[in-house]
């Protein structure tokens, strides 16, 4: 991915993932279906943010860019970009 916020969104992601699965075991569903649904809620809110950012995020789009057989901007000189252009805005 490249974006430091990209792979920890989806770290968090797999996380609340893998916990939601494990409330969703015999064991503790047999405990409380109460824990599960709190699981599938902290699962989908991760999941929501994860791809909230993804569809702003210029490492993403360029990596979506990439494999579509566009060229891609790097995520630094996006960046500079936006900076420069703010900058030109903050002047008038």
């Amino acid at each position: 991915m490249g974006c430091f916020v990209c792979e920890n969104l989806e770290r968090i992601f797999k996380t609340k993932q893998q916990e939601y699965i494990e409330a969703c075991s015999t064991a503790y569903y047999r405990v409380s279906t109460k824990l599960a649904a709190y699981k599938n809620v902290d699962m989908e809110r991760a999941r929501n943010e994860f791809e909230e950012h993804q569809r702003v995020c210029v490492s993403a789009l360029n990596n979506s860019a990439f494999s579509a057989g566009r060229s891609a901007v790097p995520h630094t000189a996006a960046r500079s970009s936006w900076r420069s252009s703010s900058k030109a805005i903050q002047a008038i």
